[in-house]
């Protein structure tokens, strides 16, 4: 295995965490800023007033985008299994 490989795995195992984990997080960020700045507005103090809201979006965009991550997923196992024998001749 030389060097460009496994940066190149690295990469790729990076790459594909990021897009599988944007549409969680930034569904997660939006919700939680519209929260803090209702917060901000009403001056509520309430620790469940941010953490619910927050469940409910990301089980809702797991719900949704759960096949579309699990393809994603399956599609980069899939390409880095078949590419074990190439990596380990090199």
């Amino acid at each position: 295995m030389t060097e460009e490989i496994i940066l190149k795995l690295g990469q790729d195992a990076l790459k594909t965490t990021a897009i599988v984990a944007a549409p969680l997080l930034v569904t997660t960020l939006i919700v939680g800023l519209a929260v803090s700045v209702f917060q901000a507005l009403t001056q509520i103090n309430e620790a469940t007033l941010t953490f619910v809201p927050k469940m409910i979006i990301v089980a809702i965009v797991f719900v949704l985008a759960g096949p579309w991550m699990i393809d994603i997923m399956s599609t980069y196992t899939v390409t880095l299994f078949e590419s074990i024998s190439t990596i380990v001749r090199e």
